[in-house]
């Protein structure tokens, strides 16, 4: 079992590293670089080309079942989903193969409403305290139950 980041705008990589760590589960940080590596020996940093979606491209490639994910890039966790990895977005919400139909349709959308009105920008809720701290727990049971269903699977290694 691998925890994924899509790290390059993630705001909780220090709340998934300390749940990683207190769990004892491998993460890999992915972003096109401008992270800091951490001195944690349960963490690697992927550096990917710079373009667009190549982190995305990565985390899709390697993800599979059992592994959990965290992005907010929905057409992502779609992709990831269907190789069954779970998903949690930053804010705490799990996506899965029951919402993540919806999920894409809405954004969809709403990116339709953008193109079609161009003074319509904006609109998102700030990231709060509240959404760090459900962030920590949804993760907590999410990789609890990724390790219950499919072992440790602790000698995997992404790459």
């Amino acid at each position: 079992m691998t925890l994924y980041i899509d790290a390059d705008a993630c705001p909780v990589k220090a709340e998934a590293e300390r749940v990683a760590t207190r769990l004892g589960v491998r993460m890999v940080l992915v972003s096109n670089g401008g992270i800091r590596p951490s001195a944690n020996p349960l963490v690697e940093s992927v550096y990917v080309a710079a373009g667009l979606d190549e982190a995305d491209r990565w985390i899709a490639d390697h993800a599979a079942r059992g592994d959990v994910v965290v992005t907010s890039d929905i057409p992502l966790a779609a992709r990831v989903i269907a190789s069954g990895a779970a998903v949690v977005k930053p804010d705490g919400d799990e996506l899965t193969t029951a919402n993540i139909g919806s999920v894409l349709a809405t954004r969809d959308l709403m990116a339709d409403l953008r193109s079609a009105d161009p003074f319509r920008q904006g609109g998102g809720r700030s990231f709060s305290a509240r959404d760090r701290s459900r962030f920590l727990d949804v993760l907590d049971r999410v990789l609890r139950r990724a390790r219950v269903a499919g072992g440790t699977d602790s000698d995997r290694t992404p790459g």
